[in-house]
C-alpha cells in the first residue's frame, strides 16, 4: 500500500510539474492561422500542413524604438511568428538606451533566459512570499546569461554609458506580460482607491497622484 501512494504522489508532482509549461506538441509543427478552418491546438488553429512554407518560422527582429523609459522591448511570439505554435519557446530582443529600465515585471507562463549582447544591465528578481522576498540581482556585462524563474517579479536597469542590448528566451509560445504598475495603476476599469490606499498603506492623495500618472507597457 505504500508504494501505490508514493507512486501515486510521484505522478501528482509530475502531473503539476508537466501543467505548468505549456502542453508537449503532438505532431511536427501546428503553424498558427487566424482563420477558423484548421484545427485548434494549443490557444491557435493550425494551418493545413500541406500549406506550410519556410516563411512560417522566419522573421527578422529589427532594433526597436525605445519608450520614455528608455526600453523597446521587441517580441517574437506565435502571433508574430506563428510557427512557434504548440513548440513552447518564444524570445523578445530588448534595446536600452542610456540608463533605459525595464520595469519590473512578471511573466506569468514561462520562464526568461536572458543573455546580453551589448552593455552592461543590472537585473534582478523577488522570490515568492512564501521565500521571503528576497531580491537577487546581478550586474551583466556583453556574454552574461541570467535566468528568471516563472511568475517572479524581475526587472533589467542599463547601467551603462551608452546603449545596451539583450535577448530574452522564453519558455512559452505566449508566455504573457504583467507590468507591476502598469496592473495597479491602469487597471481597467480601476482598482478601488481605497484598496490600493490600504495596501500601500499611503494616504488617499499619494493614490490619486500615481494614478494620474503616464505608464508605460514594456514592449
Amino acid at each position: 500500500m505504500k508504494v501505490v501512494y508514493f507512486l501515486a504522489a510521484i505522478l501528482a508532482l509530475t502531473s503539476s510539474v508537466v501543467s505548468a509549461y505549456d502542453p508537449s506538441p503532438l505532431q511536427d509543427f501546428c503553424v498558427a492561422v487566424k482563420e477558423n478552418d484548421g484545427v485548434f491546438v494549443n490557444g491557435k488553429f493550425c494551418k493545413d500542413p500541406k500549406l506550410v512554407k519556410a516563411e512560417d518560422f522566419f522573421i527578422h527582429v529589427e532594433p526597436g524604438k525605445t519608450n520614455p523609459l528608455g526600453v523597446a522591448v521587441t517580441p517574437v511570439f506565435v502571433d508574430q511568428l506563428p510557427g512557434l505554435n504548440t513548440l513552447g519557446i518564444s524570445l523578445a530582443r530588448i534595446d536600452f538606451a542610456a540608463k533605459g529600465l525595464n520595469p519590473p515585471h512578471t511573466h506569468p507562463r514561462a520562464t526568461e533566459i536572458l543573455i546580453v549582447l551589448e552593455g552592461t544591465l543590472y537585473v534582478g528578481f523577488v522570490s515568492s512570499n512564501q521565500d521571503g522576498n528576497r531580491l537577487f540581482t546581478k550586474v551583466l556585462n556583453k556574454g552574461d546569461v541570467f535566468v528568471f524563474p516563472i511568475g517572479l517579479i524581475h526587472f533589467q536597469l542599463n547601467v551603462g554609458y551608452g546603449n545596451a542590448v539583450a535577448i530574452a528566451g522564453l519558455s512559452s509560445q505566449n508566455p504573457g506580460t504583467i507590468t507591476i504598475a502598469n496592473a495597479l495603476f491602469k487597471a481597467t476599469p480601476p482598482i478601488s482607491e481605497d484598496v490600493l490606499t490600504k495596501a500601500f498603506q499611503v494616504d488617499k492623495k499619494t493614490i490619486e497622484y500615481l494614478l494620474k500618472q503616464t505608464w508605460y507597457d514594456n514592449n
